[in-house]
């Protein structure tokens, strides 16, 4: 049996879930460590701030997706039982050209982060469907270069794909709400393709849930109840059987918690989460302001009632990825007997 399959088992709780907890954030978590401490972050903060995330929090996780640049020291010391997802990607996107284009870390390889230790390798591309073609074709042929060194490491791909509009600058605005549906479930449709060899698809709900009929609070209504229902069977059918988790895109706990029992009564199949800052973000301020005991103390009652809850929602509506196994077999086996 493949690798792939038993290091998936691996990231996986004992249903075959995958509830992962994401902390691969870098300038992002340096910007909200200075701003929480109302002063410059260095890198000792972000290694140690990830160390209490990642000692606290992962006996509640199947998985931790983290980062080789400041995240190694928190895997090192993450729960036995606990998966280690490794983030292959540079942060960020080339803002020198158009079409957000991805890098990867210059000293790393898949080869040097499965000696890391790492089970699994995430890489995170953003993607406009409706971009000029000879980028978005740039970009495939980006990932399936990455799907193929994965495939022969004998290692799992989670691919994280992240839509935008060129058009549009603000991805939470009521304008990117419209045409999120066709963004999202077409980026999934193509990245979904046995091309890749992606193992794993990390995805954003195809909605914007701020939007939707009944979650909408003061904002107008862009998606009908049963419109963003059908947007979510749509995005399943999407991805081609191929095992896919929700990520958290930084709202609250109770609103990603409440999402995916909305995804599930749409009678979408997904595989799990992978949730980072809806879990631990307001641990930042305690960290920053008062040190690392408080963040502990935090840790110890609202990140773990925070996790613990979301497994519990997990239980109600999660799939097991073994029941989509067959296609990932198929895809390792047809490699296997081309060789």
């Amino acid at each position: 049996m493949s690798n792939k399959i038993e290091a998936l088992k691996k990231m996986s709780n004992e249903n075959g879930v995958i509830a992962a907890l994401a902390i691969d954030q870098r300038g992002s978590l340096k910007k909200m460590l200075a701003a929480a401490a109302n002063k410059e972050a260095n890198e000792e903060d972000i290694v140690e701030f990830k160390k209490v995330i990642s000692r606290e929090l992962t006996p509640y996780a199947s998985a931790i997706l983290l980062d080789p640049e400041y995240g190694l020291p928190a895997a090192a010391i993450r729960h036995e039982n606990c998966g280690l997802l490794a983030a292959y990607e540079k942060t960020g996107y080339d803002v020198t050209e158009p079409g957000r284009m991805p890098d990867l870390l210059a000293d790393w390889s898949v080869k040097r982060l499965k000696e890391a230790g790492a089970d699994a390798i995430k890489f995170m591309l953003y993607y406009d469907v409706d971009e000029d073609a000879k980028i978005n074709e740039r970009k495939q042929a980006f990932v399936e270069r990455i799907g193929d060194e994965c495939l022969a490491e004998d290692i799992p791909f989670f691919l994280e794909l992240m839509s935008y509009d060129t058009e549009i600058e603000d991805t939470k605005s009521k304008e990117y709400a419209k045409v999120k549906p066709h963004k999202v479930n077409e980026m999934v449709k193509e990245f979904a393709k046995d091309r890749y060899n992606v193992d794993v698809l990390k995805v954003e709900v195809p909605v914007n849930m701020e939007y939707v009929e009944g979650f909408n609070g003061e904002n107008e209504v862009v998606y009908s109840r049963q419109e963003a229902l059908d947007y979510f069977k749509a995005q399943d059918e999407a991805t081609n059987n191929v095992p896919f988790i929700f990520l958290s895109a930084g709202v609250s706990a109770k609103l990603f918690q409440d999402t995916l029992l909305f995804a599930a009564e749409a009678g979408s199949s997904f595989n799990g989460v992978l949730c980072g800052r809806a879990t631990w973000r307001h641990s930042i301020e305690p960290f920053a302001t008062k040190g690392e005991q408080a963040a502990i103390e935090w840790c110890q009652t609202q990140g773990k009632a925070n996790i613990e809850e979301l497994n519990t929602v997990l239980e109600k509506t999660a799939h097991s990825w073994l029941d989509k196994s067959g296609s990932l077999s198929n895809r390792i086996d047809e490699v296997v007997t081309q060789d």
